[in-house]
């Protein structure tokens, strides 16, 4: 298994075993939400019950993360995932039943809507859980010598799902109504349940178990804010998320600036995720290793001047190509961040900095939305798009200015310490 094979993760059965769970997870869950927010709009007409939505899960998530971060480095991660998925499949069951007019006929419009909104609020916190297991499971299935290429697949499954999973949301509601997309979605959850009893329960690496949650967050926090390669990464693909987030704008651009309706929108919609997907299978055959530091900076300053170039674009298909590659640099920025997570992590410590990471990347999405339409709504909408990607680009560059170590951060002697460990 040489760390050049573009197939080693691959190559291990418990691993393929994990991507398909991994897929059909991801794959149910993106579909879930974009059913959810069908449903609800259809009871309320009321845009702004779409963003209680997002808050409704965010809260949660946000809330519990370090928390989170503590019990999955104290718990067993196969059997902790398991249980994770089993509510998940209780939370998708109960949206299934309160679509089901047999049952809620007799409701009122407000119950079965704040119904909803008490099962995605669960939803949140069990979003708290997946990541850090998942990011920990997967160190635990795979040698560390072939981390970036394992990073790199389980990426392009996540990708792959969370493109297919809307897509597959609209047809479906379309064909066979929300009631039954949502027993699909029921159905993905529990054949992914199923597929996780293959995967053999892992060993617990922490030697402080029974350490009192304080000292744990204390600890946790402490070494990602004095891990130069963790916080760096961390950062720049915050502020990226954040500030050139014109994903939320979209529909602004389709409709008003490049006036291509709805076809247009989908494709515009679809571009990044693309570039993202094919940048992370070429990533695979192409180790992005060796000077990753500079690399990952690269990425975002790229990600930031394709972001520039959209905005400032009124021309259809240089908008999309545009999207695109920022899709290819944001693909190379998720493979390089997340190898740097699985190879500077302590064993340990996978629990608590993968929490981390989520409170700086997850809650970043939703902020990142908010930021987008309140500069939209004060400065004008390309002006927020070009501002927004300029932010970026500051950031990458003053990052390589007053981080020179991280400037110069190379994977290649650890992933072959790691080799030689083995």
């Amino acid at each position: 298994m040489s760390k050049k094979d573009p197939y080693a993760a691959l190559r291990i059965k418990e691993f393929n075993i994990f991507l398909v769970l991994r897929f059909a997870l991801v794959f149910a869950w993106s579909m879930q939400f974009i059913i959810i927010e069908w449903q609800v709009y259809s009871i309320t007409k009321d845009p702004l019950s779409l963003g209680i939505i997002g808050l409704m899960e965010i809260i949660p998530a946000l809330t519990m993360a370090l928390f989170a971060g503590h019990i999955v480095d104290q718990r067993e991660k196969r059997n902790l995932l398991a249980v994770c998925m089993a509510l998940f499949s209780l939370i998708s069951l109960g949206l299934f039943l309160l679509t089901w007019p047999k049952i809620v006929a007799d409701w009122s419009s407000n119950t079965i809507l704040y119904s909803i909104y008490a099962l995605v609020f669960f939803g949140g916190f069990l979003r708290s859980f997946f990541g850090p297991t998942i990011f920990s499971l997967v160190a635990l299935i795979v040698p560390k010598k072939i981390y970036p290429n394992a990073a790199t697949w389980s990426s392009s499954t996540w990708q792959m799902a969370s493109v297919l999973g809307p897509a597959t949301a609209g047809v479906l509601i379309s064909v066979i109504g929300v009631h039954w997309s949502l027993c699909f979605v029921f159905g993905l959850v529990v054949f992914a349940l199923i597929t996780l009893t293959q995967i053999k329960k892992k060993p617990i690496l922490n030697p402080k178990i029974g350490e009192p949650v304080m000292q744990s967050l204390k600890e946790g926090l402490n070494f990602v804010f004095k891990t130069k390669a963790i916080l760096g990464a961390l950062t720049l693909d915050m502020v990226a998320v954040l500030f050139g987030g014109a994903i939320a704008l979209l529909p602004i651009f389709a409709q008003d600036i490049l006036h291509v309706g709805s076809e247009g929108f989908g494709v515009l919609r679809a571009a990044p995720a693309v570039g993202a997907f094919l940048t992370m299978l070429i990533t695979a055959y192409i180790p992005i290793s060796k000077n990753a530091g500079m690399k990952l900076l690269a990425a975002v300053f790229g990600f930031g001047m394709c972001i520039i170039v959209f905005g400032l674009s009124s021309i259809f298909w240089i908008s999309v190509v545009a999207l695109f590659f920022s899709g290819v640099t944001d693909g190379v920025s998720m493979v390089i961040r997340q190898t740097i997570l699985q190879i500077k992590t302590p064993d340990n410590m996978r629990g608590r900095v993968a929490s981390v990471n989520s409170m700086f990347v997850g809650s970043s999405n939703e902020l990142g939305a908010f930021e987008s339409g309140v500069t939209a709504k004060l400065m004008g909408t390309v002006t927020a798009v070009v501002f927004g990607g300029t932010m970026t680009l500051i950031t990458a560059v003053t990052t390589g200015i007053v981080s020179p170590s991280f400037r110069k951060l190379d994977l290649t002697a650890d992933l072959e310490a790691h080799e030689n460990a083995e």
